[in-house]
């Protein structure tokens, strides 16, 4: 098929380039003229493995990018609306940038006589699709839904730092359709995916999506509550969890106690469920105290570490990790900001180290005199005698990085158990 995703951040050019990898026609649009440059120079404008290599092996015979809406609606027979969907006041999502391409596709569609599918891809809460999406689009194209174009709403599960795999090798395809025909075409384009495709309604496949997300990021904020009860007992939430693993009713998967999650995905996407229950005068409590806990497990590493060494100002302490998780950039709502925040305000001297996010790092905090980025964390440790581990690098499982530090772990790297003191967040 002949395919446009519209927005080339993360979800989009993955799936772009998926969609390129198994035979089809993808174009790209984004406003960013720069980055559309980059991305047909066959370069990922963001890490992501194995990314690149797909953009350089595609570029520029199956897919392509452009700034132009109306040469990519016009070039294509399904398009993908994959644009961010922030946080906006009082943690709802802020639509504006899904409202806006609804305008645009629909002054695009006007012009168009063949059938047109639109496909929402970003995550919106339940009812975005049908109510906002939908109705934008026949009022700027002066045209009807399910009569002269197709809607439907079409989840992402992708991790970041595996997106390419859980692209091609999903666990399931949801697709929300508001009619046969496009459900049908969504259905051909996925037709070679072995998986189970369950096809539903709009509403029902954009809940799929938020109630998915904040199960996971409950199940992580149980299993770090349970750590802090062992912790205090003296007992091994590790061995906790794989106790529980065994129970053929509970993956072992999101069960790693640590110091909580991040992303782009889990913090929004239940913030944005908790307020779309605040519109129906619903008090989502679990979700609430999920929440709640994730906000404060990643200062449990500083008051650990003040616990042993007392106040910590004019104190060289080494974080490693940026990246919300290994094999990504992506910092948003990363538990090293809190983290490397705290430490900043109580006067601390911070030598923080990541193999990918540092470019990031400089574009969050600017320029710190207490602050100094290495992309080698060998380089942060050695001006170091206190160190906290924040993400689970490859790179930093070196036990030569811990020998005669004082190591305060938030995601159990076994290597550093090497160190003079050794103490984790909550096992």
């Amino acid at each position: 098929m002949r395919i446009a995703i519209i927005g080339t951040g993360y979800v989009g050019l993955v799936t772009g380039a998926c969609f390129a990898d198994l035979g089809h026609t993808v174009i790209c649009v984004d406003i960013d003229r720069e980055r559309v440059e980059k991305i047909n120079r066959g370069e990922a404008p963001f890490y992501e493995e194995g990314l690149e290599e797909l953009l350089k092996k595609h570029v520029p015979e199956r897919l392509r990018a452009t700034t132009s809406l109306e040469e990519a609606i016009r070039d294509s027979d399904v398009s993908f609306i994959s644009v961010g969907t922030p946080s906006g006041l009082m943690d709802y999502i802020d639509l504006k940038y899904v409202e806006e391409v609804s305008r645009g596709i629909g002054r695009c569609l006007r012009t168009k006589d063949e059938y047109h599918l639109v496909v929402v891809k970003s995550t919106v809460v339940p009812g975005t699709t049908e109510h906002s999406v939908l109705p934008l689009i026949e009022k700027y194209s002066g045209k009807k839904a399910g009569r002269d174009f197709g809607i439907a709403m079409n989840p992402e599960f992708l991790r970041e730092g595996s997106a390419i795999h859980d692209f091609m090798y999903p666990d399931r395809i949801v697709i929300g359709a508001i009619d046969e025909r496009s459900a049908e075409i969504l259905k051909e384009l996925y037709k070679d995916f072995t998986c189970p495709i369950m096809v539903t309604d709009p509403k029902t496949a954009e809940m799929i999506k938020y109630a998915t997300n904040s199960f996971l990021a409950t199940k992580i904020s149980f299993i770090n509550d349970i750590g802090n009860i062992c912790k205090q007992l003296g007992i091994d939430v590790y061995e906790v969890a794989r106790g529980m693993a065994l129970d053929s009713r509970i993956s072992p998967e999101f069960l790693r106690a640590g110091i909580g999650f991040g992303g782009s995905c889990f913090p929004k996407d239940v913030k944005a469920l908790v307020g779309k229950a605040k519109e129906v005068y619903y008090r989502p409590v679990v979700l609430n105290a999920a929440l709640e806990l994730n906000e404060t497990q990643p200062l449990r590493l500083i008051e650990l570490l003040e616990k042993r060494v007392g106040p910590l100002r004019d104190r060289h302490v080494a974080v490693l990790g940026l990246a919300f998780k290994p094999g990504t950039d992506d910092m948003r709502e990363a538990p090293s900001i809190k983290v490397i925040t705290s430490l900043l305000m109580k006067g601390a001297v911070v030598h923080a180290a990541d193999p990918k996010a540092v470019p990031v790092a400089r574009r969050i905090f600017g320029e710190h005199e207490r602050l100094k980025l290495y992309t080698d964390a060998k380089e942060a440790v050695k001006r170091c005698k206190y160190v906290l581990i924040v993400t689970e690098w490859d790179e930093f499982r070196d036990e030569e990085l811990y020998r005669g530090k004082i190591v305060i772990d938030g995601r159990r790297v076994p290597e550093a158990r090497v160190a003079e003191h050794y103490e984790g967040v909550c096992w």
